[in-house]
């Protein structure tokens, strides 16, 4: 009845409301307190019991329940070990003790216990000693703090004192090393010689506190006195002791138990059934652990005493009337002291490091570089190839430092206007074109193919980055005017058109450097969500721009100019249909599918490039470069076609995710490149067209198989790197475009496009511990794993159903969401960001926290909340919000399995070890949300499943998310 819990809730869970004696007459029965003579005469022969029943001190109450023969379990002897934590009834009940402790005292000290300034003046806050740091003794300290005392604790176990201290509490010392710890974790009699400097320590506090909470116990003894009849004379008039250790004879020797007394004008709390002052709560832990408990007793589903269970071993007292108690003596504890006579650990051997063979590293790099550089001068055959290589050269240390200055938020963004950018190759196939309204050869017909495919990348490119970067504004920021941005571009287009109307020959390559300067401003614009927006808009100034530049250099005739109109018309059209109608959740396998556009654009150019020059190579001095750069975009090229096309069915699900391991695949890599090289060299000396098409087919054939074996080998889950590294081949394809056409433009913007591939899958794969040939040769491990067996986990877990959930949402503050790639399949964005702004407006403070490779491309999730209207300062990178889990009351992970592991920082022989995780495990509570206990894509179990602190919310992410927003809606 206390407990305010109705009969009718007890029915809706499946239960049946009997009397006491049909209740007695079941096959097991749970109890809270020992049974009485009467109870027991009522239990049936035979059958279970388990409840509090202290063995120890109950030997007649033993005896008379093994005339019955029961199997009997006490709640109070359940071992003290990891996997028992979530069964520790005592230890939920003291954490209930000691929050209360808190409130009786606060309830009988005539003044608040935070500190207050008036203009009536100052009051001091209450200064509150807690003697016993256990989990009442914790419980204690984390109320009294919360209610803004100046908290003291003092405990005979060292291993305490960091609790304490993390939650802002003073550890008290003395000048005695004696350690209290016992195998079980409760502490033990201490030394003669302890005592007396521990006395004498809590004498001079008395004297200075204003309220002292004591805890301090020892299994099957009577509680130690602590503070003597003196020490309480000397404590300040209307001060408070509360003695949570009276019922077992009380730490203060003036307590009376049971008993609320004033005794030398100081108020002792001397009560025994402090759980009992908040049933709800007690009947709600008790509830959770007995039922757990029981649970766990045989298989699932199957109730069966197995004694090689050491939590059954340790706490069954009698097993049909045998008496097991006590049992056999095990070491149970946790985290055990250090042993002084073991062994030291030994030590791997740290090599100095050598200045001398650092430097001279370094120095081999730039002698590499420097005399590559004078080597590419000496055979250089015109100085347009030197032009080209110092333009080559300035765009990739440009693009370097602009894509590192890129907020990690806006990496997908930054994916997407580079996708756009690329489409620069519409400019080869422009170039190409000719004939009248319709292509009129083979040429032709190619280069418009080129074109075409190009400018689908273009509009759909720039129109996913917009809808992407409007996502991301706030309903609070300023009004944007971007459409004035249109000045400058009517500045820029109409002011080269008149120039070029003028036969200026000059300004065909100033507005190639107009076109590439803001283009270039496009990835500087994404540095910041405020200037994001205007990033995109001078993406798309400059590829206008570019495309008006080479129109106005070539001067075609008016069919062909109707003919590039006709196929920029179609490109644009379809690529803006397609990039109206895809969903957010889909942009990873758009991003792939632009890539392979690209890869094929730059195919079809090179092919009718080589058809076109085909008869000046022979008298050309740059002949081999031209062959060089012919040919690399045709081998670069066609590696980024297949393999966006592999990556986009594994993304899309067409294909299985799973990486393809095929047998000797690396053979077969190995041959598909050496098939490259030779047919390269025979390319430079082949002196027919058809011979040289048949070769730059060949490459063209075996790159793309290479573009196939590489990207099918890689599992889905490093598909983030995938995209990243196929952006940055489509770059060098670019550029390679550049070279042969001798073309500022395509080899500006390509080096940008190369260098932000680069430098994003780096960022991918440091944020994995892994390296890039690990990755892209479909290899597993991290650089850091060591060769041994990794650690075995043992536990079983801990299930929450949705009102659990709430439950625990509804007593947290500060609340850390992790979302993982299972948020983004389920599309449960929606339903969380509604949930937070549910909780914000109730005063809760709500983030998320996003691991770098979360997702299948860089940024997705940060793309993702936008959509649902999260806004995104509320979003974190790893490295912004790891160091705030152990402040955090509760972190619900959505999807998310590899990028939490502990293993990564635990197990050093774990095949992610070294890797960077999201540490939520130090959070005080941890719901995982996912389908099912299987693993990740690393295939590594999760240790922090079987953690303490962790319950598991299994089922449909969407569902779940659902649930919990309904259930929010309504009770909070």
């Amino acid at each position: 009845m206390e407990a305010k819990f109705r009969d009718s809730e007890y029915v809706a869970s499946g239960a049946n409301i009997v009397d006491k004696t049909q209740a007695f007459q079941s096959d097991i029965v749970l109890k809270v307190r020992q049974p009485t003579d009467n109870e027991i005469a009522g239990i049936r022969e035979n059958s279970t019991l388990i409840s509090f029943l202290y063995p120890t001190q109950n030997k007649e109450l033993i005896d008379k329940l093994a005339q019955k023969k029961l199997t009997a379990f006490a709640m109070d002897s359940i071992p003290r070990i990891s996997r028992a934590q979530v069964f520790d009834a005592l230890s939920s009940m003291a954490n209930i003790s000691g929050y209360r402790a808190v409130i009786e005292a606060a309830n009988h000290f005539p003044r608040f216990f935070t500190g207050q300034i008036t203009a009536a003046g100052k009051v001091p806050p209450a200064k509150i000693l807690v003697i016993g740091g256990g989990v009442a003794g914790l419980a204690a300290i984390g109320q009294a703090r919360g209610m803004g005392a100046i908290v003291r604790a003092f405990d005979t176990r060292p291993v305490v004192k960091e609790q304490v201290e993390s939650m802002g509490a003073e550890f008290l010392t003395i000048n005695i090393e004696e350690d209290g710890s016992t195998a079980g974790g409760y502490s033990k009699e201490m030394s003669k010689e302890f005592i007396e400097a521990e006395m004498t320590l809590f004498a001079k506090q008395c004297k200075e506190v204003d309220v002292i909470i004591t805890t301090a116990l020892i299994p099957g003894r009577k509680a130690p006195t602590l503070i003597t009849e003196e020490m309480v004379k000397s404590m300040k008039p209307g001060s408070v002791i509360v003695d949570l250790a009276a019922e077992a004879g009380g730490n203060v020797a003036t307590t009376v138990p049971g008993e609320i007394k004033v005794v030398h004008d100081v108020v002792h709390v001397g009560l025994t059934d402090f759980p009992s002052r908040l049933p709800t709560q007690s009947s709600t832990l008790y509830a959770n652990n007995i039922s757990k408990f029981l649970l766990s007793i045989g298989e699932k589903d199957h109730f069966e005493v197995k004694l090689e269970d050491e939590v059954v071993r340790g706490s069954i007292v009698l097993q049909d009337g045998t008496l097991m108690w006590p049992p056999p003596v095990i070491s149970v504890s946790a985290k055990p002291p250090p042993s002084v006579a073991a062994a030291p650990a030994v030590k791997a051997e740290v090599i100095p490091p050598n200045p001398f063979n650092e430097t001279l590293k370094s120095s081999m790099i730039y002698t590499s570089g420097l005399g590559g550089l004078l080597g590419l001068g000496a055979i250089s055959p015109n100085p347009a190839f030197t032009t080209m290589m110092t333009t080559f050269a300035m765009s990739g240390i440009v693009g370097y430092h602009t894509v590192w200055g890129v907020t990690p938020a806006l990496h997908s963004p930054l994916m997407s206007v580079t996708n756009a950018i690329s489409g620069i190759t519409a400019v080869g196939g422009l170039l190409m074109m000719g004939g009248g309204v319709t292509p009129t050869n083979a040429i032709e017909t190619l280069a418009a193919s080129a074109a075409l495919i190009s400018f689908i990348n273009i509009f759909g490119g720039f129109l996913v980055t917009q809808r992407m970067l409007d996502m991301f504004k706030r309903p609070t920021d300023p009004p944007e005017h971007n459409y004035l941005y249109g000045i400058p571009a009517a500045v820029f287009l109409g002011g080269y058109g008149l120039a070029a109307l003028q036969q200026m020959p000059e300004i065909h390559q100033m507005a190639y450097l107009a076109s590439s300067l803001c283009c270039i401003g496009a990835l500087v614009g994404l540095s910041s969500q405020k200037t994001s927006r205007l990033g995109n808009s001078l993406g798309i100034m400059g590829v206008t721009g570019g495309i008006a530049a080479t129109l106005g250099h070539m001067a075609p005739s008016t069919e062909v100019l109707m003919q590039m109109g006709g196929v920029a018309g179609i490109g644009g059209l379809i690529g803006s249909i397609i990039a109206k109608r895809i969903q957010i959740t889909d942009l990873p396998q758009l991003v792939a599918a632009f890539h392979s556009l690209v890869g094929a654009a730059a195919v079809l150019t090179c092919v009718a490039t080589y058809m076109h020059d085909f008869p000046t190579l022979a008298t050309d001095p740059a002949a081999n470069v031209l062959r060089t750069a012919l040919f690399l975009g045709t081998y670069i090229g066609g590696v980024t076609f297949s393999g966006s096309l592999v990556a986009y069915g594994k993304l899309q699900g067409i294909l299985s995710s799973a990486p393809l391991l095929l047998p000797g695949r690396h053979m077969i890599n190995a041959g598909l490149l050496a098939g490259n090289i030779g047919a390269m060299g025979m390319f430079y000396m082949e002196p027919t067209m058809a011979g040289g098409l048949g070769l730059l087919g060949t490459t063209a054939a075996l790159s793309t198989a290479m573009g196939v074996t590489l990207t099918a080998a890689i599992g889905g889950a490093d598909m983030p790197v995938v995209i990243t590294v196929l952006n940055s081949y489509s770059g060098w394809a670019l550029c390679a475009e550049g070279f042969m056409l001798n073309n500022n433009l395509m080899t500006i913007v390509g080096a940008l496009i190369g260098s932000s591939g680069a430098i994003l899958s780096y960022i991918m794969c440091k944020a994995m511990n892994r390296s890039l040939p690990n990755v892209i040769l479909g290899g597993y491990g991290t650089t850091s794993t060591g060769g041994g067996k990794p650690a075995e986990i043992v536990g079983t877990h801990t299930e929450v159903n949705v009102e659990g959930c709430v439950d625990l949402i509804k007593n947290s503050k500060n609340i850390i969401i992790t979302p993982g790639y299972g948020l983004c399949v389920a599309k449960a964005q929606y339903p969380i960001a509604e949930m937070v702004n549910i909780l914000k407006s109730k005063g809760k403070n709500v983030r998320f926290g996003i691991h770098p490779v979360a997702g299948r491309m860089p940024g997705q999730l940060n793309v993702l909340l936008a959509e649902a209207g999260v806004p995104y300062d509320d979003v974190l990178e790893m490295e912004e919000i790891n160091d705030d889990f152990k402040e955090t009351d509760l972190v619900l992970v959505i999807g998310a399995n590899d990028t939490v592991n502990s293993a990564a920082e635990d197990d050093p022989n774990s095949i992610i070890a070294g890797m960077p995780v999201l540490k939520v495990w130090k959070a005080d509570q941890v719901v995982v949300m996912k389908r099912s206990l299987g693993v990740g894509y690393a295939a590594v179990d999760n240790p922090i499943f079987y953690k303490p602190n962790t319950s598991m919310l299994l089922g449909d992410a969407k569902k779940t998310c659902d649930a919990l927003l309904a259930k929010i809606k309504e009770d909070v």
